[in-house]
C-alpha cells in the first residue's frame, strides 16, 4: 500500500503541476502540498490510529487532482507554431488518394524557413513499398521512427507523428505524459521531414537511417488508408500526444493493426531505438544478406543528404547506398 500511495502520489503531484488550476506559482504550490500529504500518508501507515484516516484524505485529495486532469480537452484551436499550424487531409476516391497540405518547407535554418504546401493524387495500385526512418539524437536507445510511403514515379511520402506546439512551446518527455500537446501527423515531402533532420538540425544532430520494410504490398496499402483515416480523423476529432501510449512508435504499431501479420508488442517499440534491430530479427526489413551492423551502415543517410540538398532528386539519392529491392 505504501508502494501505490507513493506512486499514485508523484503521479498527482507532477500532474497539478502541468494541469492544475490557476497559473504556475500556484500550481507549484499545489504539487508541493501533495508531495508532502503523499509522504505523510505512506509514514502513516505503521500507525494503526492514523492509517485510514489518512489514506481516506490522500484518497479524496487523489480524486482532486485527477479531475482537474481529466477535464482537459484536446484542440485544433490554439496559437499554434508555424510548422504545425496547418493540418492535412484527404479525400479518398476509390483507389485514388488526394493528399491535401503536403508539407514542403524551404529551409535556411531549423527555425527560419519558407512555408510551402502542395496536394498531390496517389493511387494505391501504384504502391512500391514502405519505408522506416528512424532519427538518433542522444544515443542508441532512443529514435524518433516514421514512415514513408514509395509509390510509382519516384513519388515518396513521408508521415511522422509528433508533437503539435504552441508558439513558444518546447518538448519535454515527462510533459507528454500530462496532456501537454496534441497528437500531430507530418505528412511531408522528403526534401522537408528527412532534410531538415539530416542538414539543419544541429543543437543537437540528427543521425538517419533509411530501411526498406518487406510485407505484401496488400498489406502497405491497407496502412497507408489507415494513416490516411486517422489524419483526417483528426481534423475533427483532435487526440492528445502520450509520452508512453501515443507516441511516434506506439502509433505507428497501433495503426499496424490494420493487419494481421503486425509484430506483437515488445520493449523494443518502447525504447524505440532498436526497433530497426527488432524489425530486422522479425525479417521485417529488406536485409540484402546482410548483418544488421552492414545494413545499418549503409542506410545512414545523412552524407548523401547532404550532397543532395535542396536537389528535385533528392528521394533517389538518399537511397543510392541501398541495392535495388527487385534484385537479389
Amino acid at each position: 500500500m505504501g508502494l501505490l500511495v507513493l506512486l499514485s502520489g508523484a503521479w498527482a503531484a507532477l500532474s497539478l503541476l502541468y494541469t492544475g488550476p490557476g497559473g504556475e506559482p500556484w500550481r507549484s504550490i499545489m504539487a508541493m502540498c501533495f508531495a508532502v500529504l503523499t509522504l505523510t500518508s505512506a509514514g502513516t501507515l505503521a500507525l494503526p490510529h492514523w492509517r485510514w484516516r489518512m489514506v481516506l484524505v490522500f484518497v479524496v485529495a487523489f480524486v482532486g487532482a485527477w479531475l482537474a486532469f481529466s477535464r482537459l480537452e484536446p484542440s485544433n484551436e490554439r496559437n499554434w507554431q508555424a510548422d504545425v499550424a496547418v493540418l492535412p487531409s484527404a479525400t479518398i476516391e476509390g483507389d485514388l488518394i488526394t493528399v491535401h497540405n503536403i508539407r514542403n518547407f524551404d529551409y535556411q535554418s531549423e527555425t527560419d524557413y519558407t512555408q510551402a504546401y502542395y496536394d498531390r493524387q496517389f493511387d494505391l495500385n501504384q504502391l512500391e513499398g514502405v519505408d522506416l526512418v528512424s532519427v538518433y539524437w542522444m544515443g542508441p536507445s532512443i529514435a524518433h521512427v516514421f514512415l514513408s510511403f514509395a509509390f510509382a514515379g519516384d513519388q515518396h511520402l513521408a508521415i511522422s507523428i509528433e508533437t503539435r506546439k504552441e508558439q513558444g512551446e518546447g518538448y519535454s518527455t515527462l510533459q507528454g505524459f500530462f496532456r501537454q500537446y496534441e497528437l500531430y501527423y507530418v505528412v511531408a515531402d522528403e526534401r522537408d521531414v528527412v532534410r531538415l533532420r539530416t542538414n539543419y538540425r544541429k543543437d543537437p544532430p540528427e543521425d538517419v537511417y533509411l530501411y526498406r520494410t518487406t510485407g505484401s504490398l496488400e498489406d502497405g496499402r491497407r496502412l497507408f488508408l489507415e494513416y490516411i483515416r486517422k489524419i483526417n480523423s483528426l481534423n475533427t476529432q483532435p487526440e492528445f500526444y502520450n509520452t508512453l501510449t501515443s507516441n511516434c512508435t506506439t502509433s505507428i504499431w497501433l495503426n499496424a493493426h490494420v493487419n494481421q501479420q503486425r509484430l506483437p508488442l515488445d520493449w523494443r517499440i518502447l525504447v524505440s531505438g532498436y526497433v530497426p534491430e527488432y524489425m530486422y530479427q522479425n525479417g521485417r526489413l529488406e536485409t540484402y544478406g546482410l548483418p544488421f551492423a552492414e545494413l545499418q551502415q549503409r542506410a545512414y543517410a545523412n552524407p548523401r543528404a547532404h550532397q543532395a540538398d535542396a536537389d528535385m532528386d533528392f528521394s533517389n539519392r538518399i537511397r543510392e547506398s541501398m541495392p535495388d529491392p527487385g534484385q537479389p
